[in-house]
């Protein structure tokens, strides 16, 4: 059966997706309430506070959501992060109590405006995102509301993944840890009070099903995304011919995590060390590097938002070698500036094959290195691959409001 869902309420901890969905919602006038865990409009006193202080906090707002029902918890989550400051707490134990921390202070709200929402013209839909939604879909099909989960990953099936691929490599010593065994307990109970689960690509809806989770509860939704308007009139160009003094420039862009692929692409850089082609890495550092390790590789670090415009523009193509993603905007953002892209599968589906870029057959050092050697050799390709970059307005928010629209709902 096919249903209209008319009110939403969206539960949302932390600034996923730039608040995508309840924006969406709240442009087709659907958003009865987004609930999130800091909101700090323009005129909070925290804007007043010297820059560098609680900058990650400012980001909480959008625009478009000023006029929207939004409620936020913003000086008791600076509380609670004090708080695992000085108990110390880290990893999996402060992820895990900051979700719990949300689910508390959101369902004590919803008690608050049960009477309010009472007044809705029919039974609202209940938006939340895996890992944080346990306590908050208990409390909805208490109520007999519908039960949407926003899921933010391939689930247990890429711990999986990630877990082979640090026993390969050893040596790229990290902090990352598998979660314990009740997180999955909670998602597993999360999907089974879900009327229907959110994923935003094929890979994640089979990774889903590698877990157990029947297919028929399963929507495929892409992210929504806006491209900056300065990319509009970009043009990319390619030299005739690449050489040392106008090397082929391959951008990484995200966390520098084996997950992202990262042992794969330092392989490939080695054999492509006699190469005119600079490997750019940006983002933040979740590995230890062996050393030395040769010029070619630039470790950049972390950069802002707004300066990683400026590697999209003078890069010549994007690496994404994941080995799973829920999708991988960094996609996107490549295709609006125009840009080609070597990528896996295991991610949400942008590049056509040989049409917009490259689709690796596996993530391996050979695999990579064979396709930029085809990039290196082939500069009047790459530029044909820029023309027909994806047109990314089908990834539009109102598109996502069409499709969130037109999900069906099973009968409960």
């Amino acid at each position: 059966m096919i249903e209209k869902f008319s009110s939403w309420i969206c539960c949302q901890l932390g600034a996923r997706e730039h608040y995508a969905i309840p924006r969406s919602l709240h442009k087709a006038g659907q958003l009865a309430h987004l609930i999130t865990d800091a909101w700090v409009p323009p005129h909070s006193l925290v804007n007043r506070l010297p820059k560098p202080l609680l900058a990650n906090l400012r980001e909480r707002f959008h625009a478009d959501l000023a006029p929207a029902s939004v409620h936020a918890f913003s000086s008791s989550l600076i509380g609670f992060e004090i708080a695992q400051r000085i108990q110390k707490n880290s990893g999996w134990e402060q992820i895990i109590a900051r979700n719990d921390w949300f689910q508390e202070n959101a369902t004590q709200l919803l008690y608050k405006l049960d009477l309010q929402l009472s007044t809705l013209n029919s039974r609202p839909t209940f938006f939340a995102y895996s890992y944080a939604a346990l306590k908050l879909f208990r409390y909805a099909k208490a109520k007999g509301w519908r039960t949407i989960l926003g899921q933010i990953d391939p689930g247990p099936f890429e711990e999986k993944l990630v877990m082979e691929e640090h026993a390969r490599h050893p040596t790229y010593q990290s902090n990352w840890q598998p979660a314990p065994s009740h997180y999955w307990t909670r998602w597993q109970q999360e999907c089974s009070l879900a009327d229907r689960i959110l994923v935003n690509s094929l890979w994640s809806s089979q990774a889903l099903q590698k877990a157990g989770i029947p297919k028929h509860k399963i929507d495929i939704i892409p992210l929504a995304y806006q491209p900056p308007e300065q990319a509009d009139d970009f043009v990319r160009t390619y030299p005739p011919v690449f050489s040392d003094g106008r090397p082929l420039r391959v951008l990484f862009l995200g966390q520098v995590i084996l997950r992202k692929g990262l042992a794969a692409l330092l392989e490939a850089a080695e054999l492509l060390s006699h190469q005119p082609i600079e490997f750019w890495l940006v983002g933040s550092s979740g590995i230890s590097i062996p050393q030395p390790f040769h010029a070619k590789v630039q470790w950049i670090g972390s950069v802002s938002r707004s300066a990683t415009a400026m590697y999209y523009q003078q890069a010549d193509v994007l690496l994404f070698p994941t080995l799973s993603d829920g999708f991988g905007l960094t996609q996107l953002e490549a295709q609006a500036w125009k840009m080609p892209i070597i990528t896996s599968r295991f991610c949400g589906e942008v590049i056509k094959n040989q049409v917009n870029g490259l689709i690796l057959p596996e993530v391996s050092g050979q695999a990579i290195a064979q396709a930029l050697d085809f990039c290196l050799n082939n500069p009047w390709q790459l530029e044909a691959f820029a023309k027909k970059s994806t047109d990314t307005s089908c990834f539009s928010l109102s598109r996502l409001q069409q499709s969130l629209q037109a999900l069906p709902y099973a009968v409960v």
